[in-house]
């Protein structure tokens, strides 16, 4: 049979698509027991990254191919996208192999385009992808390649062009796709080229498969190249061509904590920008973080040093910061959250927390409340109008709306076996220093004095006190500390009374 022409062979657009993931590899410049690919970028694992950039090209197939700590990244990898049809790469290296390995687990017959993604490369973009995929069917290719013109290309393999006029299925304005040299094979003439092979691919499915049967590991490393499946379309007279992108961190991968941390701060720089243009005002963007999953109303100010992470919701109006962490919080119209760690916390509109507030999970503050500095809460409801404004800890408590809980307080919810509820009912008024026993209530309108030390239950409306008869015990400090500044002080102010 004649080879076909790419004429002839032109991608049905409406063909499957199917997207590869390479997720095996165990990445030891990392340096770390977690596998590299779930290390986080804007809260989300690096695979997380690519799945949602697959998810988003809406492809027939996503296959994930992994091998290192393959029952984490499995799980992560199932968790973030159910669909995805898991792989393990056996014990033949290289990138060629798990491509092989990850057509075989998609259905038989599938003749689509097959694009293969890397799980460390998390910038890209799925238009970036779509990209790619209409250059490849536009030109009816055997495989086309993603490629960027870095500063420093060194380490990368380089993409080598024809100096020549453009030839069928080249990019306007330069030259046509001749091959892809490793940095280690170059030349001196070739290492000067700027153009890098990104590693990300768009193939039709056939000529993938045909290429990659014919290619072995008799190489340096042993291993199995995608790339010598690239050469080996070309050489059955398929046509290859290589799409720089315009913006290189599009395709920067993720190889050390180096990277990582860069990667980090590029896409968080974007992130904010992004918000910025939406209406929200960030004071200073070099130090404010926000995940990739928050959502930020107009209107919303961000002070320095404020991380939003998470799936965190904030509402019109409302001021975070400085210096403040909020995770999976929901903050609500015009409240002002200050030099505040929280998290799973409900702070409602026009409330104010902070400064120095620590609310753990299942906080839950009211409309018009306040938390105030130096308070810890966790596992309680505090409602609307209601203040505990300082020094306080209020754990696995249900105070209601319009209270105050006076300084240094504390809900005594464990007995050493059990922790329990304290429930405080509206328009209380707890003195400084109030310590509630629990289980215990305190019905509406109901008082305590100052140091009270409360074990039972209070009416509605009552004053409970913990009072025991003051003594002094005279001349103590003479008698027991002689000799100290106490004991002189003392003696000093009895001299002068006299």
């Amino acid at each position: 049979m004649a080879t076909p022409s790419p004429a002839d062979s032109t991608p049905d657009p409406s063909a499957e698509l199917a997207v590869v993931i390479l997720a095996a590899g165990q990445g030891t410049r990392m340096k770390s027991r977690k596998p590299k690919v779930l290390h986080e970028l804007a809260g989300i694992p690096l695979v997380g990254h690519v799945l949602a950039t697959a998810d988003e090209l809406g492809a027939s197939h996503i296959v994930a191919v992994v091998r290192h700590e393959r029952d984490a990244v499995a799980a992560v990898i199932t968790e973030q996208h159910p669909a995805t049809i898991i792989v393990d790469q056996d014990d033949i290296p290289g990138t060629g192999r798990a491509v092989e390995l990850a057509l075989g687990g998609l259905p038989t017959g599938f003749a689509g385009t097959v694009v293969v993604l890397s799980a460390d490369v998390p910038l890209l973009d799925a238009g970036t992808v779509r990209g790619l995929i209409d250059s490849h069917i536009h030109a009816g290719n055997g495989a086309t390649l993603l490629s960027a013109h870095l500063s420093d290309p060194t380490g990368f393999g380089r993409i080598i062009r024809s100096s020549g006029a453009r030839s069928n299925g080249a990019v306007e304005g330069i030259g046509a796709f001749e091959g892809i040299v490793e940095q280690k094979d170059a030349t001196a003439e070739q290492l000067t080229v700027s153009e890098i092979n990104a590693g990300v691919y768009a193939f039709d499915a056939a000529a993938l498969t045909a290429a990659l049967a014919q290619i072995g590991t008799d190489n340096a490393q042993s291993e199995k190249y995608l790339t010598d499946a690239a050469a080996g379309i070309r050489a059955a007279g398929r046509s290859i061509e290589a799409v720089p992108v315009a913006d290189p961190w599009l395709v920067a991968g993720i190889n050390d904590r180096v990277q990582l941390a860069a990667a980090a701060a590029e896409l968080n720089a974007r992130i904010v920008r992004g918000w910025q243009l939406a209406g929200v005002t960030v004071q200073e963007p070099a130090t404010t973080w926000i995940d990739l999953k928050a959502v930020l109303a107009e209107d919303v100010e961000l002070l320095p040093g404020t991380q939003i992470l998470g799936a965190t919701v904030i509402e019109r109006g409302a001021v975070v910061g400085p210096h403040t962490t909020l995770r999976h919080c929901e903050i609500g119209e015009n409240a002002v959250v200050n030099r505040t760690d929280a998290t799973l916390a409900v702070i409602g509109a026009n409330a104010t927390v902070g400064p120095f507030s620590y609310l753990r999970a299942n906080t839950v503050l009211g409309e018009d409340g306040k938390i105030g500095a130096f308070v810890e809460t966790k596992n309680s409801q505090i409602g609307r109008g209601t203040k505990v404004p300082h020094l306080s800890y209020i754990g696995d408590a249900t105070i209601g709306e319009y209270s105050n809980i006076g300084a240094g307080s504390i809900t005594s919810n464990y007995d050493g076996v059990n922790k329990t509820r304290t429930t405080i009912g509206d328009h209380v008024r707890g003195s400084s220093n109030t310590v509630y026993v629990a289980p215990v209530t305190i019905g509406d309108g109901a008082y305590t004095g100052a140091g009270a030390v409360v074990r039972k239950d209070v009416p509605a409306g009552a004053l409970a006190i913990s009072v025991a008869p003051q003594r002094n015990m005279l001349g103590w400090a003479e008698q027991k500390r002689p000799g100290s500044a106490a004991a002189i002080a003392a003696a000093a102010a009895a001299d002068s009374s006299e």
